[in-house]
């Protein structure tokens, strides 16, 4: 008959001496066979007893539990089968928890700031590196773009998509007026127009009427501005210009 030491079952179950010595100490794995000198020594039925403690305790089962079902009169392969589905209720119960997770962290990211890259995805050529440091260099000093920053560096992703949506259905209401064949002094052109300053207003930076006319007039003066435009229809940044320029207008009566 085969027997091993303290030392080797430890080693090959991966237990320490100290918890083999607490089990024998409890009466819940006491070795089958004792040496000339007396030290402990395990049988091949005392390890496959082992082995069954240990997967109980991997399970988070008490001692006093794992004593009373082996007390019982189930045999290896019945405690394989109750460890088999008492682990698979438990993966089942991970994978749950791996999901809670994942939805707690996909919230946590969606709680932070957008990365530049974040922002290329959302406007595609409408951002780049290079226009951010010129518009710097142009407005970094002013209040506008101070307020703008402190504003925007807070701003996730989900806060850029809907400012995106919100700048959309602004040019989306330009169009439709100048496709209506509405003139800029029109009702629908000046309300697209207020409709554009109260959304920079809103998400970027203080924005009266006056100041929203320097804005329209850059919109024709600078050719990128321009392109933007005319790029969602022809002629419509001279139109955004006069728009804007007639809801202040009309604002100041």
């Amino acid at each position: 008959m085969t027997t091993w030491t303290v030392g080797q079952v430890a080693e090959l179950l991966d237990v320490t001496v100290r918890t083999l010595h607490h089990y024998d100490e409890i009466g819940l794995l006491v070795p089958s066979e004792r040496s000339r000198a007396g030290y402990r020594l395990y049988t091949d039925e005392d390890l496959t007893r082992l082995q069954q403690v240990v997967v109980y305790r991997r399970l988070e089962m008490p001692l006093d539990e794992i004593a009373t079902l082996l007390r019982g009169n189930e045999d290896a392969a019945d405690h394989l089968r109750r460890q088999r589905a008492t682990v698979m209720t438990r993966l089942d119960e991970l994978r749950e928890l791996v999901s809670a997770i994942d939805r707690a962290l996909e919230r946590a990211m969606n709680d932070q700031p957008a990365s530049t890259e974040d922002l290329k995805d959302l406007f595609g050529d409408g951002f780049t590196d290079e226009y951010e440091q010129e518009a710097q260099e142009r407005w970094g000093e002013t209040d506008a773009w101070k307020q703008s920053r402190s504003r925007t560096k807070r701003y996730t992703k989900a806060d850029w998509e809907q400012v995106k949506q919100e700048a959309d259905a602004v040019n989306a209401a330009f169009v439709a007026a100048l496709h209506s064949g509405a003139p800029a002094t029109s009702e629908a052109a000046m309300d697209a127009a207020e409709q554009h300053r109260r959304h920079i207003d809103d998400r970027f930076y203080d924005l009266d009427h006056t100041f929203h006319r320097g804005l329209a007039d850059m919109y024709v003066a600078d050719p990128r501005f321009t392109k933007t435009y005319e790029d969602l229809a022809p002629g419509l940044a001279a139109y955004v210009r006069d728009a804007i320029h007639a809801n202040a207008d009309r604002h100041r009566e």
